[in-house]
């Protein structure tokens, strides 16, 4: 028998928030061995190098240290690395092959899921939990609220004057590499204190998520999908109005707890978000789910009409594009009935 999401209202201690920042449970086991470059993109063999070169610097800054007053031992300052690319080149299966490289402690995050720790600590606490980490791998770094970019931007900088390394991901529109190298300029700029060790690296390539796949499914009937949700043990099943009036009233970082453990998820009903808020929270969904490769069927609309033209056409345009492409990811993904 299915349950619901709009249930389960979780709770997540403040000091676990840090302990959490993991990467996903799918990049597990990748390290730098099972990143295969696509032969016809030179520029994923060189990131591979630099990625598995820096992992080496990183173990020997937090392992060193220079000599500061009175011979007191004083921390190096951390290393940078920036990965620039498209959806899907596999910049998060190198970001997890650093951060499983590196000497614990260290944390692995998006940088939405960072943000949303640095509000729920306070800053000062979130430097503190996070200046005796090694590196800190940062997935999808954006630079659409300047709020936030600021934020994590002289958090950045206080954890690099501590000896933490810091490495970047963040995606750049297919086929515009001016914008992504424009971006990856932006990202420098803004922390100044820490752009002279930062360094940039391009990974070209298509989207693995879609090489020689079939269109993702079409939405099913309501009554269909109802009992396909009461077949799979685990399951959950929601209707998409009062999932999304439930998130409103759950920190995004709570989202991760709110799945955890769910098989596959079943939503009724679905349609075009109503609103900016309410599709920057299924942005968060999308990638929590991601995170833990939930199988995604819907009724009604279908995944990809979920983030109307106009949202699609403003600022925060890339996240809903990789939103859309995990969601029609998730939703190929097979569902096994108990």
């Amino acid at each position: 028998m299915h349950s619901r999401l709009v249930d389960r209202t979780p709770v997540v201690p403040a000091d676990q928030l840090t302990a959490q920042m993991v990467p996903p449970a799918m990049f597990d086991e990748v390290s730098f061995a099972s990143y295969i470059p696509d032969p016809n993109e030179p520029s994923q063999a060189v990131a591979v190098a630099k990625a598995e070169e820096f992992a080496q610097k990183v173990a020997k800054i937090r392992g060193g240290g220079r000599r500061g007053l009175f011979g007191k031992k004083a921390p190096a300052t951390g290393a940078g690395l920036y990965l620039d690319g498209g959806f899907g080149v596999g910049k998060t299966h190198l970001l997890a092959s650093i951060y499983h490289s590196s000497p614990s402690p260290k944390a692995f995050g998006t940088f939405v899921e960072l943000t949303h720790v640095v509000g729920a600590l306070g800053f000062n606490q979130a430097v503190e939990q996070l200046s005796n980490h090694s590196v800190l791998c940062i997935d999808e770094f954006e630079l659409d609220d300047p709020g936030d970019t600021m934020l994590v931007s002289r958090l950045l900088a206080e954890l690099s004057q501590r000896g933490v390394s810091i490495v970047a991901t963040s995606n750049t529109l297919p086929g515009q590499l001016g914008e992504g190298r424009f971006a990856a300029q932006d990202f420098l700029r803004e922390i100044k204190k820490l752009g002279s060790i930062f360094e940039t690296l391009r990974v070209d390539g298509p989207d693995y998520r879609h090489r020689d796949l079939p269109p993702a499914p079409d939405p099913i009937p309501s009554d269909e999908l109802h009992e396909l949700a009461d077949t799979v043990d685990g399951a959950t099943l929601d209707s998409f109005d009062e999932l999304c009036r439930h998130l409103g009233t759950l920190h995004p970082s709570r989202y991760k707890k709110l799945v955890e453990g769910v098989t596959a998820v079943y939503l009724d009903g679905v349609h075009a978000a109503p609103d900016q808020s309410v599709a920057l929270r299924l942005v968060v969904l999308a990638d929590r789910l991601y995170d833990e490769s939930i199988p995604v069927t819907v009724s009604g609309a279908k995944l990809d009409e979920i983030f109307t033209p106009e949202m699609l056409a403003g600022g925060y345009k890339k996240k809903y594009l990789r939103a859309t492409s995990r969601l029609l990811a998730l939703s190929r993904f097979e569902v096994t009935a108990s």
